[in-house]
């Protein structure tokens, strides 16, 4: 973590925590400007850290995702809501795609049986909402699937590589419980539990990003060893 990363990060948890314990304290209209907080700081460190194609598109999902947190504090925006985290998984998918072409079909497979078994479980009770609801569960299976295709790109996987594919996990795993929660059974903790994989899913995704720079935003540095030798690129993290 750099240094410039540690106070932003520091408010966003300070925001998360306020959030968490005032559910039960806090008025509601506030209440719902704190939610989108901490994954809109995580959109900011985005834009100011890794300008690039993969950062971007990361930071994009991140903006819409803090978007969809605030349609969603109210039922009556629910499909918009819906609709922000369906571009947001899409920007995410895009940005996956951006360092990962090739497709490793065989990486969907657990994904593929995710998304199945999670609609069928759902189907008995989602009605008029069926069909926005299946095109979103697809879309969280593809950025995951995608998520799982970058690892190992170059080789052996790195850790910024397994923590994009930890944090696209953890959203999906948050979106299916928030999904049976909402459509199938009530889960104790549920609202909690949801809010907790779903923050940390979102930084998981995001020091995907933040923990390496991408061959076209590497900055140089000049080797110590040498007086005024050209600079050489490296990895920074």
């Amino acid at each position: 973590m750099k240094p410039a990363e540690r106070g932003p990060l520091l408010v966003a948890a300070v925001a998360a925590s306020l959030y968490v314990v005032g559910r039960w304290v806090l008025p509601p209209g506030l209440l719902m400007l704190v939610k989108p907080a901490p994954v809109a700081i995580l959109a900011w460190l985005l834009f100011t850290e890794r300008p690039d194609v993969y950062g971007r598109g990361i930071g994009v999902g991140l903006a819409l995702s803090a978007v969809g947190d605030l349609l969603l504090a109210t039922d009556e925006h629910f499909l918009a809501g819906l609709l922000a985290f369906l571009v947001a998984h899409l920007a995410y998918t895009l940005a996956f795609l951006s360092d990962e072409r090739r497709l490793r079909p065989e990486r969907a497979l657990l994904f593929v049986v995710w998304i199945v078994a999670a609609r069928w479980f759902l189907q008995p009770n989602l009605y008029r909402l069926a069909v926005p609801v299946t095109v979103y569960m697809l879309a969280i299976g593809l950025m995951m699937w995608r998520a799982a295709a970058r690892v190992g790109r170059d080789g052996a996987g790195t850790p910024a590589e397994r923590s994009g594919l930890a944090g696209a996990v953890l959203f999906g795993l948050s979106d299916t419980i928030l999904a049976v929660n909402r459509f199938r059974a009530p889960l104790p903790f549920a609202d909690v539990l949801v809010i907790l994989l779903y923050w940390a899913g979102q930084y998981g995704i995001a020091r995907s990003a933040l923990d390496e720079r991408s061959p076209e935003w590497r900055r140089p540095v000049v080797n110590p060893g040498t007086m005024g030798g050209a600079p050489r690129s490296r990895r920074s993290s």
